[in-house]
């Protein structure tokens, strides 16, 4: 009978040790499906402007960013009502990754880091450069990659790499 328990207990305990495994998932898959979704992100605002960023942003109550000129993260909301003023008084925005980095920490969360170079044009004309850096939490919901966390920073031309 002990036998039998020991042998039982060693089957659970050794069941229970591959449960999970960070090496179980696909990590270059998963790069490389959070590089279309922020490439077709800036597509998206290159064409749409900022309110396309809504697509990209994930709507749950985990979700918050610090954007560049504020010190603390603000909710979806307050994030929204930032997008919906500033797209207003620009008449184009262009972003483009110029650096990019992701770190999958499972099937369906991810760390990543980059700089955003850009240019906006306001509704007068006066054109303005601008370099980003950027991170934040990249989470997979049923309706696909969505920015669930992060921060932004305007960088000055001597900071930059």
């Amino acid at each position: 009978m002990k036998q039998i328990l020991y042998t039982c207990i060693i089957i659970v305990l050794n069941s229970c040790n591959g449960l999970y495994n960070s090496d179980d998932f696909d990590k270059e898959g998963i790069i490389k499906e959070i590089e279309v979704m922020l490439s077709d992100y800036h597509a998206d605002i290159n064409k749409n402007g900022l309110t396309a960023e809504f697509t990209y942003l994930d709507k749950s109550q985990d979700f918050f960013w610090a954007p560049p000129g504020y010190t603390s993260a603000l909710n979806y909301d307050s994030v929204q009502t930032i997008l919906l003023q500033n797209a207003k008084s620009l008449k184009l925005v262009k972003f483009q990754w110029d650096t990019l980095k992701i770190f999958p920490l499972s099937n369906k969360i991810a760390n990543y880091t980059g700089i955003v170079n850009g240019i906006t044009i306001d509704t007068v004309g006066v054109e303005s450069k601008v370099s980003i850096i950027e991170s934040g939490t990249i989470i997979k919901r049923s309706n696909g990659w969505k920015l669930l966390n992060g921060q932004s920073a305007i960088l000055n031309v001597h900071d930059k790499k």
